[in-house]
């Protein structure tokens, strides 16, 4: 595997491990440049702030400072043109959750499209589209409204 597809591969993980530990901040600031799409290809949201209120809006944090998820993320397929600075990426998901009133359970599962560009040297975010597939008890995952 190239530098630069192992690099992208990192920034999959990256988002995954961030979003799990409450670092809803931290995983924004990976989108800083970046738009989310949702499953038909509407924007949903461009840049750290709008990309960090749709998680905030979202995701239930509990008192330990985490969603009290697991994210998984497979079947990574990562094209890169080097020579052009850009590369996309093609991914599963399967989130799984437990929390006191929820055993552990996958909640939600679908894919990701992914694209990159290379900036200053470095791969970041520059579009990436979630297609949920399967949903499961999503209760505790969302903001109670």
């Amino acid at each position: 595997m190239s530098s630069s597809a192992r690099e992208i591969e990192n920034l999959l993980y990256l988002y995954a491990e961030r979003l799990d530990l409450g670092d809803l901040e931290g995983m924004a600031a990976m989108f800083a440049a970046a738009e989310f799409v949702g499953p038909e290809g509407e924007v949903h949201g461009r840049g750290c702030d709008a990309i960090k209120a749709i998680y905030t809006a979202y995701v239930r944090i509990y008192a330990d400072g985490t969603p009290m998820t697991h994210h998984v993320t497979t079947n990574v397929i990562i094209e890169v043109d080097d020579e052009a600075g850009t590369a996309t990426s093609r991914s599963y998901f399967t989130v799984f959750q437990a929390t006191d009133e929820l055993a552990l359970q996958p909640i939600i599962a679908g894919r990701y499209h992914d694209d990159f560009t290379r900036s200053n040297g470095r791969w970041q975010f520059s579009r990436r589209q979630m297609m949920p597939w399967l949903e499961g008890d999503m209760s505790h995952h969302q903001q109670r409204n």
